[in-house]
């Protein structure tokens, strides 16, 4: 923890001196002895105490809570990377860290897609599918092959316990789906009081006894890669190694890709 501590210090001390105070309403002045803002400035844009700030500037043991973090990430104008490490260093949660979010497939991915000769797809944040390839669209028969209307995705854990046709196609049914909500649980810890994520969750707890008796186990884990076995209605038994992959610059969405075996 102090080796955290130093580095948050460090860190709003380079993010005050990078910039010009004029960029931020400041007048520069011949007898201004500190390089980019003064600590008092950053105290004043951020509507807290010098002396406090100070103190974070020392590295004190003192609590920064996640408002007055959110104010400094805003008054030194941090970019989404900065302001999370801010929020990392201090060891705290970012109230903002998904609010700016959009699920949207980024058109050079979607294009890559259709280059890819195995069946891959992009999944959003509620684990809505975002884009995929032909490959995909063949595998995920009546899933992935009918015309969605503008603004609706597929959903893979809608599919896994609401769609009939999941248990047949999907071996080991009962294991593969615990396994997923554990994998949702985990992906969504930091997003839980979302809307989107709360409205799904109470769908399916509603229309799925076992995701509602899965889901109040409170199992976690990762999202990993593996063996996929699938019962397919025309091609029989198919087996996948599957990997996930997430984009530096929305990590939101994952590239799903699954090998034949």
């Amino acid at each position: 923890m102090d080796t955290r501590r130093q580095e948050l210090a460090e860190f709003l001390q380079a993010m005050r001196q990078r910039g010009s105070p004029e960029a931020f309403g400041f007048p520069s002045g011949s007898r201004r002895r500190t390089q980019g803002l003064r600590r008092e400035e950053v105290a004043q844009l951020a509507g807290i105490s010098a002396t406090w700030y100070t103190w974070i500037e020392q590295a004190r043991e003192i609590n920064v809570s996640p408002d007055a973090l959110d104010r400094l990430a805003t008054a030194l104008k941090l970019s989404k990377t900065e302001r999370s490490y801010l929020f990392d260093m201090a060891d705290r949660r970012d109230p903002q860290a998904h609010q700016s979010e959009v699920d949207t497939a980024p058109e050079t991915l979607v294009s890559i897609l259709s280059q890819i000769q195995v069946p891959a797809y992009i999944m959003g944040r509620t684990w809505d599918l975002l884009a995929w390839n032909d490959a995909a669209s063949t595998l995920f028969s009546g899933l992935l092959d009918i015309d969605w209307p503008t603004g609706q995705h597929p959903n893979l854990l809608r599919f896994v316990f609401a769609n009939p046709l999941a248990r047949q196609f999907v071996v080991n049914w009962e294991m593969r789906s615990r396994r997923l909500v554990a994998e949702f649980r985990a992906d969504c810890r930091s997003r839980l009081e979302e809307p989107e994520v709360k409205q799904l969750v109470d769908e399916l707890s509603s229309s799925s006894p076992e995701f509602d008796r899965f889901w109040k186990q409170h199992d976690v884990l990762e999202r990993q890669g593996g063996q996929r076995e699938f019962q397919h209605p025309q091609a029989g038994l198919i087996q996948f190694q599957q990997v996930t992959l997430r984009l530096v610059e929305q990590e939101q969405l994952k590239l799903v890709l699954l090998q034949p075996v």
